[in-house]
């Protein structure tokens, strides 16, 4: 059975930073993408980040703009887990984020129906 396991969540006031962690467990995931999605009270669930492998060494990272710069997602397929860093967080960062892996490799989505797996949600809140 896959399991994808959040960690890191947690409260942080603005400008600060916070590194979120997923770990998958009963498959590995080294060439599908693992991304970030997150939802907020009130809204609709919204990518983040994902991170695919490219061939060879390489992997390929996206980003939701309103992110960009401030967020890196990261990888170790040795351990099987995705990293979030978030740095100069805003009380807008404030969501559940959540962990999701493709099930189908050399894919790219920044598409929340593109991912089989889900992890459980870790809360993340900014205080200004």
């Amino acid at each position: 059975q896959v399991q994808l396991v959040e960690s890191g969540g947690g409260w942080v006031q603005a400008g600060g930073s916070l590194r979120l962690s997923c770990a998958a467990s009963g498959r590995t995931f080294s060439r599908s993408a693992m991304g970030w999605f997150r939802q907020a009270p009130g809204k609709e669930r919204e990518f983040v980040a994902t991170i695919t492998w490219g061939g060879g060494s390489t992997y390929y990272a996206e980003y939701a703009d309103s992110v960009k710069g401030r967020f890196t997602i990261s990888r170790d397929n040795a351990k099987n887990t995705v990293y979030l860093q978030m740095n100069n967080l805003k009380p807008e960062d404030s969501a559940v984020y959540y962990c999701a892996a493709d099930g189908t490799p050399f894919r790219t989505s920044v598409t929340q129906d593109d991912y089989n797996y889900w992890g459980q949600g870790t809360q993340v809140t900014v205080s200004s």
